[in-house]
């Protein structure tokens, strides 16, 4: 099991508020995470790097995962406490009030990924049956679409796109949609802040992700086009592969 872990600050923002990483428990498990903040006074780059570094926190101190069902538990108490101390915070800091954060979290097993999310950042995966949004957007125009009032071509130049229905850390209560689903070796996963989805299409992230490159240069790959598109927005994303079982005495990347 390996990944990448990437961001960049785009071509028009002074600053990132995007926030990620990957990260293990006591038992190699992997974890990935992507938070996109917003709002509150330049503050969504606070919101997010608390929602990766809660994460990182509990994850580092967790034992192996068994099942989905166990994934699934901790993961929604994860995203329960991130979202009330985010919340709390905002609260209590008048530079912080409105704050709030996208999250993308997927746990990766030999048999299984966990995931959870709020907001409009997404996980693909690609296996033997093609590339696949495993998420649903938390947006104004994906619920549109959903009803049938307009067309994915529609809400691609919808005036209102970027409006999410759902962060962590904007109310004091939040549920993230959280599932599990099978993979193997060889699939591969996408998770990436919507400066990615926004500029590169889902056909053109198959095209990079199918490719047998390593999955750092296929991640640099994804962020260059973003930029070449215009770049207005931080640009984040994670690569990870589901390898062969290692040999004993092997090293993880």
């Amino acid at each position: 099991m390996k990944g990448q872990f990437l961001t960049d600050r785009g071509q028009i923002r002074s600053h990132n508020e995007d926030s990620g990483g990957i990260f293990y428990n006591r038992d190699g498990q992997l974890l990935a995470i992507i938070a996109d903040g917003m709002g509150g006074h330049q503050a969504g780059d606070v919101a997010s790097e608390m929602a990766t570094s809660i994460v990182q926190k509990k994850w580092i101190a967790s034992d192996e995962l068994h099942s989905p069902e166990e994934t699934e538990e901790w993961l929604t108490k994860t995203v329960v406490e991130m979202n009330k101390t985010i919340y709390d915070h905002s609260l209590q800091s008048e530079e912080c009030q409105g704050m709030g954060t996208t999250a993308v979290i997927a746990i990766c097993t030999e048999e299984f990924v966990s995931t959870a999310h709020v907001g409009d950042s997404r996980i693909y995966i690609y296996n033997e049956n093609g590339f696949k949004q495993v998420t649903e957007d938390h947006s104004l125009v994906n619920e549109l679409v959903r009803s049938g009032q307009i067309s994915k071509e529609d809400a691609e130049h919808h005036p209102r796109k970027n409006l999410i229905l759902k962060a962590l850390g904007t109310e004091e209560n939040v549920i993230a949609d959280i599932q599990s689903i099978g993979w193997e070796h060889g699939d591969r996963l996408l998770l990436c802040s919507d400066g990615l989805t926004n500029k590169v299409s889902d056909e053109e992230l198959s095209n990079f992700i199918k490719l047998d490159n390593d999955i750092n240069e296929t991640a640099k790959k994804m962020i260059d086009l973003a930029n070449e598109l215009g770049g207005e927005d931080n640009i984040s994303l994670i690569i990870v592969q589901h390898d062969a079982p290692q040999e004993e005495g092997e090293k993880s990347c």
